[in-house]
């Protein structure tokens, strides 16, 4: 081989050397803005010990009663497990849902009287005031700003509750089938745990005020119902944009509204819940399997497309930080 072929090879592996650590180097620069994301997102105590958050639960705390026979909500809890986005264990194992308009109105007098539970349970555990607003199906807290509403929203999904905002008002669901012992106290123990965390564990000039950007969200049953061939289709794209952008096997969850992805471990799944958190997509977990949103109401961009790219660059940096610590 001549001369000049061997310095032509040498240069190319030199320039392919450079450009492959300039990728590295851009990678971490990218994986350190992430994380600076995720501390901003959490309460101080979870700032930089990501690895400390046990996933385990502390179990759940026994209800009490009154001389009447009614909950002492506000007597409940001593402390809380750590908050899901945080890497704690979920409250629940599977999604608590949103409740349909046909459910709502199925038994009258009984949803009433879960409504009536749930707006005295708040009253004695949270310090935020009912929202006279009530859509079937959902009952508000008034929170102030519209981005106190969506950070609750957001680590209340994480739980696997569903919840959802209208400006500042924050809904959580509520159904004539809710019963004291389980559905109730699965949305009241959330409530109370993320606002435990985010005003007991955060000075006020640290919580989130003013406005809120749009989330992705899962649809509801009834705007499901409403364009069935458009939320297939969505839920399609989403699963094919997904297995080709991490090489998972994406499938729908028996929730609506929801694809679950089997990630490689546990570890794996809390640290990419919250990478994707950050960016403002609904996000939760089942021990091993990441659920994300087949959003078909957000009309100004794609977020079928933003949903499989923010998954797609958290497995990249996921992978980065694991190479960077072996």
């Amino acid at each position: 081989m001549a001369p000049w072929s061997r310095g032509t090879s040498g240069s190319r592996r030199m320039e392919a050397m450079n450009e492959s650590l300039a990728n590295d180097g851009a990678a971490e620069q990218e994986l350190a803005a992430l994380e600076v994301k995720i501390n901003a997102l959490l309460p101080p105590r979870y700032v930089g010990c990501f690895e400390e958050v046990s996933p385990t639960s502390m179990g759940s705390a026994a209800l009490r009663y009154d001389a009447q026979g009614r909950v002492v909500w506000g007597e409940i809890w001593t402390t809380f497990c750590h908050l899901a986005l945080a890497g704690g264990p979920p409250h629940r194992g599977r999604l608590l849902g949103p409740v349909t308009l046909e459910e709502t109105r199925s038994s009258p007098e009984s949803y009433a009287a879960v409504v009536a539970e749930l707006e005295r349970a708040f009253g004695l555990c949270v310090d935020l005031p009912v929202s006279p607003q009530r859509p079937p199906g959902w009952i508000g807290l008034e929170c102030g700003a519209s981005a106190t509403a969506s950070w609750l929203v957001r680590a209340i999904v994480a739980e696997n509750v569903i919840a959802r905002h209208e400006d500042a008002t924050l809904f959580v669901p509520a159904g004539p089938h809710f019963r004291v012992e389980k559905e109730i106290k699965n949305v009241v123990v959330c409530v109370a745990k993320t606002c435990h965390y985010l005003f007991d564990h955060l000075e006020p000039e640290q919580q989130p005020t003013g406005g809120a950007r749009p989330l992705i969200s899962p649809p509801l049953p009834d705007e499901i119902a409403a364009a069935p061939l458009r939320y297939e289709q969505a839920a399609a794209r989403l699963q094919q944009s997904l297995q080709q952008a991490t090489s998972l096997t994406p499938a729908l969850d028996e929730a609506p509204g929801w694809i679950g992805i089997p990630c490689e471990s546990e570890e794996a799944t809390v640290w990419l819940l919250r990478a994707i958190a950050v960016e403002d997509v609904l996000v939760r977990r089942t021990d091993a399997t990441l659920y994300v949103p087949v959003d078909i109401r957000t009309a100004a961009e794609d977020p079928i497309a933003k949903t499989a790219s923010f998954v797609a660059d958290a497995q990249r940096l996921w992978k980065l930080r694991g190479r960077k610590s072996n």
